[in-house]
Order: C-alpha cells, then sequence, then structure tokens
C-alpha cells in the first residue's frame, strides 16, 4: 500500500495572527499622488529572515506575496534596450510589436508566478483554483525559439518550432522533493570522492535506492570516466526541478524564472545596486525576498491519495508488473525531516551556508515521517533523467532534446493536460506516448485488457493534489 493522505496537518496551529493574514492578502494600494512598485513598502531583507525576528508563517506570508504580487515597471518589470547580438537572453530582449512590455514568446508573459501555478485541480468543471497549481495549455512556455514556422511554409506537415514548449508544474510537495534531491547529491559527491580515492574500479552511483549508473578514476588517463554515469550531469549533482532536471532547488529555479518571465532581474545574480539589464532600476529582488519566496513554495501542501479502492490496489501492483515503477518509484524516504536553505547554494556540497532549516513533518508541508527518522516522499519518480524516445522529442538542438526527468506522478490525477508540453489529454494518450527507455512498460499496458487498464487508470486517478492548500495564509 503506498502513503495515504496525511489528516494530522491540516489546520495551522491557532496562534497564526491577524497580522499575518492581512500580510498576506490585503491589497496594498497606490500611493493617490502617483504610481508606485507593487512591493513599495513590503521589502524583506535576508538580514530580517536570519536575525530571528520573524516567524516561520511570517516568513511563508512574504514569500506568498512574493508569489502573488503583480510586479510593474517600478519594481523593475521588464528589459531594457534590445542587444541585437544576444536578444533571447533575459534583460536585452525585445517587446512584441515593441509595445515595450510584453515579449509572450520567450519569456516576458506573466506579471505574478499565480498566473501559472493556480490550478489545483482540472478534473473538475470548472477547474479548482489553488495557489501554486499546474498551468493549463494556454500557460505553456515558449522558450527561447530563434524560428517559428506556424504556416508550415516548409511543407513539414506541422508548426516547425526551434524552442521548449514547456507546460508549468505544480510546486505542491516541493520541499520534500528537494530534501531528497540535496541528500541524492551528498551521497553521489562521496561516491565521487570514494572513486578517485579507489582508481580503478567501477563504483556503483547507488543512493536511496536509485542507481545513477557507475564511476571510475582512470589513473593512466588521470581523469574520471563518466561513460557509465547515467540520469545525472557529470558534477554528480540530483537536479529535480525543469523538465529536463536543470535545477537542484527551488531557489535555483525562482532566480531563472524571476528574469525569464517577469525580467526581475535578483541581487544573487546581478550583485546588490547594479542595473544589469539597464531598465534604469537596481535591486529588484533582494535575497531575502528570494529567501521568502523559496520558504513558501516548499512548504506548500504535499499531494495525497484520495479514495483508495481494491480497484485502484489492483492498479498498482499492475503499475508495478509493467516496469512502470522502475522510473516512477513510488515512494523514496529521506534521511532528516529538516530542509536546509542556504546561501549563497553551492550545488556540490549542499551541507554549506544553511541559514535556516524546517522540519517538513510539522509545516503545512505536511509529509509523514518514515520508519528510519526522515519523510516518506510518495513523488512516484527516481529524479533521473531517461530518454524518452523520438516521438516525444524537443527540437532546441541539445544533446538532451530526447532526454527528461521522471514524471512526478503524485497529484496526476488532477493535472491534465500530461508530458513536458502537455500535448496528452488523457493518461491513456501520455502513457501510449512514452517511447526509449519508457517503450517497454507503454507496450505492456497497451497490451492489457479493458478490466485490467481501467483498473491502473483508477489506481492513476486516487493521486490527488492537496485540497485547499496554502489556506492557513488565506483565510
Amino acid at each position: 500500500m503506498i502513503p495515504t493522505k496525511n489528516t494530522n496537518h491540516r489546520s495551522w496551529p491557532s496562534h497564526l495572527t491577524a497580522a499575518i493574514v492581512l500580510l498576506a492578502t490585503t491589497p496594498v494600494l497606490a500611493s493617490a499622488q502617483d504610481d508606485g512598485p507593487a512591493l513599495s513598502g513590503q521589502r524583506i531583507t535576508q538580514s530580517d529572515i536570519t536575525g530571528g525576528t520573524l516567524t516561520l508563517d511570517e516568513i511563508r506570508a512574504a514569500g506568498l506575496r512574493m508569489f502573488a504580487t503583480p510586479f510593474n515597471k517600478l519594481d523593475g518589470y521588464g528589459d531594457g534596450p534590445v542587444d541585437p547580438a544576444n536578444s533571447t537572453e533575459p534583460g536585452r530582449r525585445p517587446t512584441l510589436q515593441d509595445n515595450g512590455t510584453f515579449l509572450r514568446v520567450n519569456g516576458l508573459d506573466a506579471q505574478t508566478c499565480m498566473e501559472c501555478h493556480s490550478v489545483g485541480s482540472n478534473a473538475t468543471v470548472p477547474f479548482t483554483f489553488a495557489v501554486g497549481g499546474v498551468g493549463n495549455s494556454n500557460n505553456n512556455v515558449l522558450f527561447q525559439p530563434r524560428f517559428v514556422d506556424v504556416e508550415d511554409s516548409a511543407g513539414n506537415g506541422y508548426a516547425d518550432f526551434d524552442g521548449r514548449y514547456i507546460n508549468p508544474p505544480f510546486l505542491f510537495g516541493s520541499g520534500g522533493v528537494e530534501l531528497l534531491g540535496l541528500e541524492m547529491t551528498r551521497d553521489l559527491q562521496r561516491r565521487l570522492r570514494a572513486a578517485y580515492a579507489a582508481p580503478d574500479t567501477d563504483l556503483p552511483l547507488v543512493t536511496h535506492g536509485v542507481s545513477f549508473g557507475s564511476l571510475r578514476y582512470d589513473s593512466a588517463a588521470q581523469g574520471f570516466d563518466y561513460s557509465n554515469v547515467e540520469g545525472v550531469d557529470e558534477d554528480l549533482v540530483v537536479r529535480p526541478f525543469g523538465r529536463k532536471g536543470e535545477f537542484a532547488t527551488v531557489r535555483g529555479f525562482d532566480v531563472d524564472a524571476m528574469r525569464f518571465h517577469f525580467g526581475m532581474e535578483p541581487v544573487e545574480f546581478t550583485g546588490p545596486g547594479i542595473d544589469h539589464d539597464l531598465d534604469n532600476v537596481v535591486d529588484e529582488v533582494l535575497v531575502g525576498e528570494l529567501s521568502a519566496l523559496h520558504v513558501f513554495n516548499t512548504n506548500l501542501e504535499r499531494p495525497e491519495v484520495r479514495d483508495w479502492t481494491p480497484e485502484a490496489e489492483t492498479g498498482l501492483g499492475l503499475f508495478s508488473s509493467m516496469g512502470c515503477a522502475v522510473c516512477h518509484v513510488p515512494s523514496i524516504s529521506t534521511y532528516s525531516k529538516g530542509l536546509p536553505y542556504r546561501f549563497p547554494e553551492v550545488a556540490t556540497a549542499p551541507q554549506l551556508n544553511e541559514f535556516l532549516r524546517v522540519d517538513l513533518t510539522q509545516t503545512a508541508a505536511g509529509f509523514d515521517p518514515s520508519p528510519g527518522g526522515g519523510l516518506e516522499v510518495p513523488l512516484f519518480s527516481d529524479l533521473k533523467r531517461h530518454d524518452m524516445g523520438a516521438g516525444l522529442a524537443e527540437n532546441f538542438g541539445s544533446p538532451l532534446d530526447r532526454e527528461f526527468i521522471t514524471a512526478r506522478l503524485w497529484g496526476v490525477a488532477d493535472t491534465a493536460p500530461y508530458l513536458h508540453d502537455g500535448r496528452a489529454t488523457t493518461l491513456t494518450e501520455a502513457i501510449l506516448a512514452h517511447g526509449g527507455e519508457g517503450l517497454a512498460a507503454r507496450n505492456a499496458f497497451a497490451a492489457l485488457g479493458t478490466a485490467d487498464r481501467i483498473a491502473v487508470l483508477t489506481f492513476l486517478k486516487r493521486l490527488r493534489t492537496p485540497e485547499d492548500p496554502a489556506q492557513d495564509l488565506l483565510q
């Protein structure tokens, strides 16, 4: 049986004050004399967080404000003058039809995180709103295209597009996923050092029950042989976030997202007092504001299992017997309950620069403790990249065009459309689109009889998003 809904953390402690609720929900109107920055008078610094004057609730509320505030140009929204030599990178992009604000294709496509992360369930009509949810297909990100052939002038039979087309995932449970990734990275870094200490020996790269291949230090070549490393970069940093596994932490993702979607440049990217994008605004996103956003995102509730039935149990058994659970690992335990927050983050050394640690069994995240003293993370993923075949390949010109990190299936019942770009409108479509390393499991599913196929889908439709996430900050 897989972990089911945790009912121990549905209500936030009664000491949550009205001031905290107002901090997150009361609109701050512009001055009667003139417009001002949306964040005017509400800035939070890193010293506010590390100084111990703010409660975790207050930090989360400040993070919600960063998540949901519609940034304007006085905050630093948008890019500066166009750089014709590098016009796809944030900071120097043109705007659509020279409107001066939005681009839409390649970013500058929203004013808040909420705009792309607001669907709690697409299984209801109308869809259920939720803070931190998925995005529908109209929220898809069109990342760094250099060519778009809408009318198929080349006669390919499709509209050619050489960017990446990305459907926004939800943020629920991201704290447990991040903690798991950090622990995996620490283990793999130890194996890296062990391989150096035992040259010419193949050392297995196994952590938390997941194999990332093997590593050898070649004494003759005086370097590491990475040819048998799989599903992770050569630096052996597990990066759970992004469809390609690009980011080790939610904070790392947020730094890039702020720049890409809003043209809001974090101080930790530019340095303090530096107008990197030449838009006449400095210190657009403070270090403390990124920290608060990170804390908010990683303490959102985790997905859960609801309405379990014997048919769902049968479906889970078939899911495993078909080989789906080899990559979509139902649950992985962490060593620790506490997620460390660090600044600056050092990807290969997750133990450095910690300024805060939060027990994810004691916050709204609501993770169940594991028998070993850590967390149960029922994510249905191995946090590895896999070759998914030519049918799902992107046309970005990257060595990873065919590779994607294993999709986390928790919450899948509520999060259509599916796959990295939302091309699959049903779970059956998504399964049948698997190729490459997923082809054998795909074929096993295709060969099932009607009753067994329904059992598998019944099981998947018990994997639900949390009900009313972040309500302790909104009520």
